[in-house]
């Protein structure tokens, strides 16, 4: 799957440049960042291994930072609407990866 095309890893890119402009304390700035940045790296990393089991590794790797973000931001409170409801979206899309659907044929 090409990066263009994956829009979970999209969204994930878009959460990460809208971390870029919070003003936070300096040390839950520099967590959200790794964090951020871990959600997109993993979920591009993930999408280029050949088995399920593989990308699932990654996926809930991604899973687990994009949780971590939205903790963060909690602490901090409803200040950053926009990246709360942006983390929301990318949690529930992130989830969904880490849980295929299994075909009942």
């Amino acid at each position: 799957m090409m990066l263009s095309q994956f829009r979970t890893y999209q969204l994930s890119v878009r959460f990460y440049q809208i971390c870029l402009g919070l003003k936070l304390p300096t040390h839950l700035r520099d967590q959200l960042l790794r964090a951020a940045s871990s959600i997109s790296l993993n979920l591009a990393e993930g999408s280029a291994k050949p088995t399920l089991r593989d990308r699932m590794k990654f996926y809930h790797i991604s899973l687990g930072s994009t949780r971590e973000s939205q903790a963060i931001l909690q602490l901090q409170g409803q200040v950053y609407s926009e990246a709360v409801e942006v983390a929301d979206q990318l949690g529930a899309a992130v989830y969904r990866l880490t849980h295929p659907r299994v075909s009942r044929s």
